[in-house]
């Protein structure tokens, strides 16, 4: 698969800001079961392997990760201060559980836990997140197998449909639009900003 037009300028930005800790975090919105938008930072992990999938990782007792069988679909915001962008990349996303089929994709799913640094392992073995808080639950739990993941460890993939490039420098401001065609390529048009 060839790479979209849009990654240059995204792989360009991440150059160029690699200097700010906060550039390798971006919003995250998916949709409830009520239909109502709901928004977080999340860390980027990289690229899928030749792919245009941006990865992240997720509990699958997290709220993200029980809305998206109903509502498969999510939107991310990056902004990146020192060059003054912003993206916006919407598509769908694809949760990769100890149940998923693909044995590429759970090859993934391990690979990218044996990246994670102790301390990020040991969140996924804390108890379930955005239930009340109990005194006695241990947030201190032994060392993690590394090379295995923890059941409710997923790896999250959006694989983005439609990019928004916006270049907040200058007068007027650049504004790109690309959209994916189905077909395997990508069409890109300038756009007010």
């Amino acid at each position: 698969m060839s790479l979209a037009p849009w990654r240059s300028p995204l792989n360009h930005a991440l150059q160029r800001n690699r200097s700010r800790l906060e550039s390798r975090y971006f919003q995250l919105a998916t949709i409830r079961p009520n239909g109502t938008p709901a928004n977080r930072t999340v860390v980027f992990r990289g690229f899928l392997e030749e792919t245009n999938q941006l990865k992240i990782v997720t509990d699958a007792r997290s709220q993200k990760a029980q809305q998206i069988p109903t509502h498969p679909h999510g939107e991310v915001c990056w902004y990146f201060p020192i060059t003054r962008e912003q993206f916006r990349l919407q598509g769908n996303l694809t949760l990769v559980d100890p149940h998923t089929p693909d044995p590429s994709l759970q090859q993934a799913r391990c690979q990218e836990w044996q990246q994670l640094s102790d301390s990020t392992r040991r969140q996924f073995s804390w108890p379930d997140p955005a239930a009340p808080c109990d005194e006695s639950e241990d947030f201190s739990p032994p060392a993690l197998d590394t090379s295995q993941p923890l059941a409710q460890f997923c790896l999250l993939l959006l694989d983005p449909v439609t990019v928004d490039w916006l270049e907040l420098r200058g007068e007027p401001q650049n504004r790109w639009l690309y959209q994916f065609n189905g077909d395997r390529t990508w069409s890109q048009q300038a756009i007010n900003p």
